[in-house]
């Protein structure tokens, strides 16, 4: 069916109650390749219950770990083929270091829908609470349902990053797995874009790629480890806009531009020299 802005903007969607072990931390950090250098005491911190921190982009697979199907694109007013969707931007901001188990509750809402022309772009904001109501994090993503615009909406405002004229200040690069896909759909995208070659090219992609939200992590992590000595707790809030995709195996290679209060980050596939994420910056607390 068409997309109807009046009926999706504003709609909220079901209350979700879900909890987390230290091992859901675990494989998450383990999924977004953490552990490649087991010695190392800073490591042991993604990889070891003694000293376990939580890095703050594991808020985008702590509501879904027990989800054993394919997503369904299907919100009020919003009805769409999941071959036509890819993640389009997502944002954390955490409001308090999250805690290596918990229970919590999550509650979403359609903020807004925007008409691309040949898309349309679908808006989510999710505020996630403890079970006594205190605040946890705030995560804010979009979708980018390719065949699906030209009703009539808002196309929205630009929101780019102007990157400095000058040399970044750290150069990142990080190898991923052949598997790394195959690994972290464990963490609750069954998506089958990522795993089945002949539902990857119903979707105009040549083979499976790999989660963007695993691109995410991945480098939110090494930001981390280069730039705040891998200390998770150091991390506010963390947004970038997909500009690409990640076959796996591939290297990206990470450039970062230290702005004091923030730091600007953009991210590329080296084999194929393509972007992956643009947009993207990390802010620190205790800055």
């Amino acid at each position: 069916m068409p997309i109807d802005p009046d009926v999706a903007i504003g709609a909220e969607l079901d209350e979700l109650t879900f909890e987390w072990m230290p091992s859901d931390v675990l494989l998450y950090h383990l999924a977004l390749g953490a552990g490649a250098r087991p010695a190392d005491p800073r490591e042991l911190r993604y990889t070891f219950e003694r000293d376990l921190r939580v890095l703050p982009t594991f808020a985008t697979v702590a509501a879904n770990l027990r989800i054993y199907e394919p997503p369904a694109v299907s919100f009020p007013g919003i009805e769409i083929d999941l071959a036509k969707v890819v993640h389009g931007t997502q944002a954390v901001t955490v409001h308090r270091p999250i805690p290596v188990e918990g229970k919590a509750v999550a509650r979403t809402r359609i903020v807004d829908v925007l008409d691309k022309g040949k898309a349309a772009v679908i808006v989510n904001e999710t505020s996630v609470t403890s079970t006594d109501g205190s605040p946890l994090w705030t995560a804010r993503s979009s979708i980018f349902a390719r065949g699906e615009g030209g009703f009539g909406g808002s196309r929205g405002t630009s929101e780019r990053v102007e990157l400095p004229e000058r040399e970044p200040d750290a150069v990142i690069d990080t190898p991923t797995l052949p598997q790394q896909a195959l690994i972290y759909r464990l963490c609750g995208d069954r998506n089958p874009l990522h795993i089945d070659p002949e539902f990857a090219r119903s979707a105009g992609f040549e083979a499976p790629i790999l989660h963007g939200l695993c691109t995410y992590g991945i480098v939110a992590k090494a930001v981390t480890d280069a730039l705040l000595d891998a200390d998770v707790t150091r991390v506010g809030s963390f947004s970038a806009r997909f500009a690409g995709i990640v076959l796996p195996g591939e290297t990206l290679r990470t450039r970062v531009w230290d702005e004091g209060d923030r730091l600007l980050v953009a991210t590329v596939a080296v084999e194929r020299d393509a972007p992956v994420l643009a947009d993207a910056v990390l802010v620190p607390t205790g800055r």
